[in-house]
């Protein structure tokens, strides 16, 4: 609040000025103009001065030169991934979605700017009139005037301050809103993108194992035909081919689902993007670490928590606006013009007119309805305080969560791919074994099974390491600074 003392003394001084002149009376009011209510401050935070899993950072983030998680897919160094993250941002609807809230925010902001100032309207007017012949004046009249009207809602308590000052944050509130957007958004579709390619290689391990199987068949059925081995070798080969073949319809159903939540991401229809990913390629490799920062960076990257703290901000002047109803409204209300009988007359000296006036209003009996309605108005600033504080938290957790995730499962990556050149060893042996006839066929098709199975564990594993990265990016607020944010970043 920043007028207690022109407050406290309103009683004493309207008995004093009670016989000044209005215009000196306004000069007073306008000079000592206040805004009730709270004025914002922004949350003292503590944070962390570093991440719980700081030892994961150290060994595993900090080895290579560090990248800024605003436009994280840069470095994934894939020209296709680019192309489609581009496009997502300037089509994908959500994004148009905020984009439309974002212009009602600054309507709304450009109103409560121009409700500061006076209105001023013009009309004119033109009449004859005939009296009636019982009073004595019946007569015909002509009337005309012309001229402009003023209105000008003083801004005294500040009620029309703090609703600016709750727009504006608003407003800014609709800028991170956009911004939060994006974040999910390039999150989205990094995922599904990634996703999709690791689908791809792993229809492709599974084609590249049936052809080993069919190898394998044509041996088995050689030797059952030469005597060397009974029917059984030939129908477990058949077996374990067809149980891998049907692994191969799962995969390509769950591709074309993620192709077709890829394109809607994009704004397109199902199906638009299976041309452009007909091409396979192999899964990205980022060649820089995260920058993760320490936890009060958060603040400043993290939309969600800026957007809260806006949120906090207008919810704070909302009180100042409910508390400037207890207090006195002063209306100015003005006209300037010209008004005469004939039109001849109408533009001389003589027609001018003019008038001004200052109303003063004050609500004496309301039955409580102001107090409560401030009340209501700091019960929604305690709770706009509390989203933010929860906004902090959530934010923290997902950056443990995302960095204890990714860097735990390159750690597995590490020992499956130590595993499958195991198992290729053992499955080339088993093949060599058999066809010396120092092994049976169960060996051969234990080791091709195994194998597989330890291809399919490393595709999964390779891209749950790269979507954990995305999702670190994420957590820490990255992929939201567009074209016009770059040269403030």
């Amino acid at each position: 609040m920043k007028c207690e003392g022109w407050i406290s003394a309103f009683a004493d001084r309207s008995s004093r000025i009670r016989f000044i002149r209005p215009m000196a009376a306004l000069a007073i009011v306008l000079t000592e103009a206040c805004a009730v209510g709270p004025d914002y401050k922004a949350p003292q935070t503590v944070l962390p001065p570093e991440w719980h899993n700081k030892a994961l950072i150290d060994v595993s983030l900090s080895q290579s030169k560090e990248a800024s998680p605003a436009l994280w897919w840069s470095s994934f160094d894939d020209s296709v991934l680019s192309s489609i993250m581009e496009k997502a941002i300037k089509t994908n609807k959500d994004i148009m979605g905020a984009e439309a809230r974002l212009r009602e925010a600054r309507a709304k902001r450009d109103f409560a700017a121009g409700d500061r100032l006076p209105t001023v309207s013009a009309a004119a007017s033109a009449s004859r009139r005939r009296g009636s012949a019982e009073t004595g004046i019946g007569k015909t009249t002509d009337f005309y005037n012309a001229g402009f009207d003023a209105r000008w809602e003083l801004d005294i308590f500040g009620a029309r301050q703090r609703a600016l000052e709750a727009a504006e944050a608003s407003l800014q509130a609709g800028e991170e809103d956009l911004r939060d957007v994006m974040v999910t958004l390039t999150a989205e579709v990094g995922i599904n993108y990634l996703e999709a390619r690791s689908l791809q290689r792993r229809i492709a391990i599974a084609s590249e194992t049936l052809s080993a199987l069919n190898q394998s068949y044509e041996i088995a059925r050689w030797r059952k035909e030469a005597g060397l081995v009974t029917q059984l070798d030939e129908d477990q080969a058949i077996a374990s081919y067809q149980q891998t073949k049907a692994q191969i319809p799962s995969l390509e159903a769950g591709l074309e689902q993620n192709l077709n939540r890829l394109a809607v991401l994009l704004g397109e229809t199902p199906g638009s993007l299976h041309a452009l990913m007909a091409k396979k390629m192999e899964l990205p490799s980022p060649a820089r670490g995260v920058a993760v920062g320490i936890p009060a960076d958060l603040l400043r990257r993290r939309p969600d928590i800026r957007r809260a703290e806006r949120n906090l901000a207008a919810a704070t002047a909302q009180v100042g606006v409910a508390t400037a109803a207890l207090y006195p409204s002063f209306s100015l209300t003005g006209s300037l013009g010209l008004e005469a009988l004939s039109t001849g007359g109408l533009f001389t000296a003589n027609a001018r007119t003019w008038a001004l006036a200052l109303s003063p209003a004050l609500t004496l009996f309301d039955a409580g309805k102001n107090r409560a309605n401030i009340d209501a108005a700091q019960a929604r600033q305690e709770q706009a305080l509390a989203s933010y504080e929860g906004a902090l938290l959530t934010a923290l957790a997902d950056v443990e969560d995302a960095l204890s995730a990714y860097v735990r499962e390159k750690r597995r990556l590490e020992a499956l791919l130590a595993a499958e050149a195991a198992t290729l060893s053992a499955y080339k042996l088993a093949s060599d074994q058999y066809s010396a006839g120092l092994a049976d066929f169960l060996a051969v098709l234990v080791a091709q099974r195994t194998l597989l199975t330890m291809q399919d564990q490393r595709a999964v594993s390779e891209v749950a390491v790269l979507t954990d990265l995305v999702r670190l990016y994420k957590a820490l607020g990255g992929g939201w600074i567009r074209a016009e944010d770059k040269e403030n970043s």
